[in-house]
This record gives structure tokens, C-alpha cells and sequence, in this order.
């Protein structure tokens, strides 16, 4: 079997580490580049960068997709090599598994739906806002029950109503929610009439946005598919010739093999956080920011 002669074990450890964290770099930015802005409350350039990595990426993994790519790096004597195998098992869980994000935000929509009917249907029994608000927290959907708790809570310990629901909707992180609660808040400020009619409305409009969402979500399974057997074969190729034909890989032992298979691994790379970048969704502007509570929890004017 043919290796790349680096002259010494140590310093082949050194390059494979040095390109693995230099890979994780470039990840870093290319992951900030593609997600939108961070909150504003947020200072210093390491938590702004942290803050734009993936939700899912934790110490845990990160310490795993670097133990992986060091050993392959040692096998192969390819410090490219433990780069994309690093950035690979960073990103590839989150792009060919399953959307567990896309589906819990249409759960919390459905949950919130429901609720704003609960609502409704409460405050058309001649209930009052508030009355109607702790009677619901109570029966709220699974996916609204950790918040519904800190709302109904808020409210019995004596906050007022409005500023309890700007919590709320923080707490949510949901622009529908927002939709929402703005209206609550507006009927608790100023006692707006004809609230139960307009909770209807939104409610439906809310089912129509999480059967859209269902539709994009199907639409986007297909591609899904596709991406993952093309990420299959890709790799199922590579791990075969590089178990079972190494001499036909010797070109890659050189300095010029190692800038054409970085080459291709930037490609491959660049495609895949394209794809990832289509079939994201944007999320609509946000009515009520986190910034409008502050860090001890009440906003600006709200008293008990």
C-alpha cells in the first residue's frame, strides 16, 4: 500500500489536526454567511458566531465529527481527506435525516390553532379576556404546554395581562404567534370588540399556513430522497475503492492530488449547503422581538 511520505508520524498528526481545524473554520463562516442575522441582545464576535451555527451542533458532535476525521486522516495519510470527513459527519446527519425542526414548528402552529379556537369558544361564552386565557392554559395542546404554564402563572402572581402575553410570544418565538397575541393584546389595552370573531378568522388563517407548510414539507421529501442517494452512492464508492483498489488512488498521495480531491470535496460541499439553502423557509418578520422583554422579564411600562 502506497502513502503519502510525510516524513514522520508527529508530523502527519500535526497537518491532519491543523486541516481539521482549519475545515471547521470555514464550515463556521459558511454556516454564518447562510443563516439570517443574530438577536441583537447578543454582543462579542464569538457568541455571534456561535449563535449562527446550527442548533443541533453540540460539543458532543463536534467532538465526535473530529475524532472521526482524525482517524480517517490517520488511515488515509490525507489531510484533506480528515477535513471533509469532518465537515461531512457535522453536516450530512442534519441534511439527509429527517426535518425534526420543520416538523416541530408545524406541530407548535396546529398547537396554536387550536388554542386561539379554545379561545374563542371560551370568550363566546360571555367570559372575560383573562378568565379566558387561565381556562385555556389548563387543556392547551402538548406542543403550548410548557408555555401556556409559564402564561397562566405569569397572569395568577398578578402581572398584567398584556405584558404576560408579550412574554408569551418571546417565549413562543413564532411570527404567528405574534399575530395572535398583537390582537390579545390589543383587546386587553383597549378593549376592542368583536374579539371572538377576529380569533375565528386568525385561527383559520393559521390552519391554512400549517396545510401549506404540510404541502412545502412533502414537496421537499422528494428532493430529500434524491440528495440522499446521491450522498450514498457517492460515499459507498469512495469507501470501496479506498478499501479495495488503494493503488488506484496513489495520484491523490501528492500535493496535487490532495488540492484535486479538496477541490472536489469543496464541490460536493458547495451543492449541498445550496440544496440546504433552497429548502429552507423563511420565516415571516417577526411582530413582537424578544427585545420588547427585558432581562428581568417585564417590558418597558408594564406593572403589575
Amino acid at each position: 500500500m502506497t502513502s503519502f511520505d510525510w516524513g514522520s508520524g508527529t508530523v502527519t498528526a500535526v497537518a491532519v489536526g491543523c486541516g481539521t481545524v482549519c475545515g471547521l473554520g470555514l464550515v463556521a463562516i459558511g454556516y454564518g454567511v447562510m443563516r439570517g442575522p443574530v438577536r441583537e441582545e447578543r454582543s462579542g464576535f464569538g457568541r455571534r458566531l456561535i449563535a449562527r451555527l446550527p442548533a443541533d451542533w453540540t460539543s458532543r458532535r463536534f467532538v465526535i465529527a473530529v475524532t472521526v476525521g482524525l482517524v480517517v486522516g490517520a488511515l488515509t495519510g490525507w489531510p484533506v481527506a480528515a477535513v471533509l470527513t469532518t465537515v461531512a459527519a457535522l453536516t450530512l446527519p442534519g441534511l439527509l435525516g429527517p426535518d425534526r425542526a420543520a416538523a416541530r414548528s408545524t406541530e407548535r402552529m396546529e398547537a396554536l390553532a387550536a388554542w386561539t379556537e379554545m379561545l374563542r369558544d371560551t370568550l363566546s361564552a360571555a367570559a372575560g379576556l383573562e378568565q379566558a386565557v387561565l381556562a385555556t392554559a389548563d387543556i392547551a395542546p402538548a406542543a403550548l404546554e410548557p408555555e401556556m404554564r409559564t402564561l397562566a402563572a405569569a397572569v395568577r402572581s398578578g402581572r398584567s395581562l398584556p405584558g404576560a402575553l408579550r412574554a408569551f410570544a418571546a417565549e413562543v418565538d413564532d411570527p404567528l404567534a405574534d399575530v395572535v397575541v398583537a390582537a390579545l393584546v390589543m383587546a386587553a389595552e383597549q378593549q376592542a370588540g368583536q374579539l371572538a370573531p377576529l380569533l375565528g378568522e386568525l385561527a383559520e388563517s393559521v390552519r391554512e399556513q400549517v396545510a401549506m407548510r404540510q404541502r412545502i414539507d412533502a414537496g421537499r421529501a422528494s428532493v430529500r430522497t434524491g440528495v440522499r442517494v446521491t450522498v450514498i452512492v457517492t460515499l459507498g464508492m469512495a469507501t470501496g475503492m479506498v478499501v479495495f483498489n488503494r493503488p488506484f488512488l496513489d495520484p491523490f498521495n501528492t500535493w496535487t492530488g490532495q488540492a484535486v480531491l479538496a477541490a472536489v470535496g469543496g464541490l460536493f460541499a458547495a451543492s449541498f449547503i445550496y440544496l440546504s439553502a433552497i429548502g429552507r423557509i423563511d420565516e415571516p418578520v417577526r411582530l413582537i422581538t424578544p427585545t420588547a422583554v427585558t432581562g428581568t422579564g417585564v417590558a418597558p411600562g408594564d406593572q403589575p
